[in-house]
């Protein structure tokens, strides 16, 4: 095996607070700023689009509290009882949102998973297909800006769970997570190995960089996970989550390792990759098997939060991956800023 890459030292710092996007998102970087309670109406509640940038970052921002909250920020803030009221009140609207998008969505497993199980015919919406294909270094460089958000947190909110689960269930999920979190290495952390693609990419490795300019559709596949990890009633939806995470994962990453070789990242960067086709195989059949099975057979009435917690997933997913296309389709960034130029070789004397 190629010895890990040297990575950078990690910090706990938090990252910087960023600008509001509108009245709520603003309430809340006001309220964390001056260490005072949110300030915001009904009226702007009711206003807000559940799916748009306003309430999306506020909520990323309310849900980071109980992560690695942000610098200059108290950290006792995170149970806040103004900002717990609001967060509620904003993560209501997004439940409902996705219920609603879902009218017909799968009750059982077998139907929320058997889609998944088939290898796509049709490649056209698919991110990691045009990212292997004909994807330029521009835009793998921003793809993996914006998916740091979450892996740089790789498996933090599906720890949650562990406590909720109990025999079979809690034992695979525990070992899913150490695999996960480096089994024992540090190095080997898949939120590491990221850092490391990102190096490798020259793009900034820090915990949060590239917050703001993180469009809704990504802050949502975010809050996703947040939003299932943080509350006990919805532990079934998170594993419906997780596992969703995990069977989509292999050959989605078989193509991106293709891509940072056909692109030439660099070794750190096709590595992430590499190591996510293997470890994730194996990583979907303990999840389906035995954290699915086993909490199925201790709690068989959470079948439909499982399959809600996939289908949900994947509606993200396709919501972001049509935002990326959209936006590169028509020549332009998906990043709500773009990213500063990759530094080009300099020419060698006598070259």
């Amino acid at each position: 095996m190629t010895p890990p890459s040297p990575s950078a030292p990690e910090t706990t710092t938090g990252p910087r607070l960023v600008a509001a996007r509108g009245d709520l998102s603003s309430a809340v970087e006001r309220a964390l700023r001056a260490g005072r309670p949110p300030a915001y109406t009904e009226a702007s509640m009711r206003r807000a689009d559940p799916w748009g940038e306003d309430l999306q970052l506020a909520l990323y921002l309310l849900y980071e509290l109980h992560y690695r909250g942000f610098e200059g920020v108290d950290d006792d803030r995170e149970w806040d009882p103004d900002l717990l009221r609001l967060r509620r009140e904003t993560e209501a609207r997004f439940l409902h949102a996705l219920h609603a998008a879902l009218p017909g969505a799968p009750r059982t497993v077998e139907e929320a998973f058997a889609p998944l199980l088939v290898e796509q015919v049709d490649a056209a919406g698919s991110v990691s297909h045009y990212l292997e294909t004909e994807g330029e270094p521009w835009q793998v460089r921003e793809y993996a800006a914006l998916r740091s958000l979450y892996h740089l947190k790789e498996a933090d909110p599906h720890v949650w769970v562990i406590p909720r689960l109990t025999g079979r269930a809690k034992a695979a999920m525990a070992a899913v997570e150490y695999d996960e979190f480096g089994a024992g290495h540090p190095e080997r952390i898949h939120a590491r190995l990221f850092a490391d693609l990102m190096t490798d990419l020259d793009l900034d490795p820090a915990y949060g960089h590239y917050l703001d300019h993180a469009p809704a559709p990504l802050l949502a596949t975010v809050n996703l996970m947040s939003l299932f990890g943080l509350h006990r009633a919805l532990r079934g939806a998170l594993v419906g989550h997780f596992a969703c995470v995990e069977v989509t994962s292999p050959p989605g990453s078989r193509r991106l390792a293709s891509a940072m070789r056909r692109c030439g990242a660099g070794p750190a960067a096709e590595r992430f990759y590499a190591e996510h086709v293997e470890a994730d195989a194996v990583h979907e059949q303990v999840v389906r098997r035995e954290v699915i099975g086993g909490l199925l057979a201790d709690e068989p009435a959470l079948e439909p939060d499982i399959a809600f917690g996939c289908a949900a997933t994947v509606l993200l997913e396709d919501r972001l991956g049509a935002h990326f296309r959209a936006a590169w389709s028509a020549g332009h960034s998906a990043l709500r800023s773009p990213l500063t130029p990759q530094p080009q070789p300099q020419p060698q004397p006598g070259s």
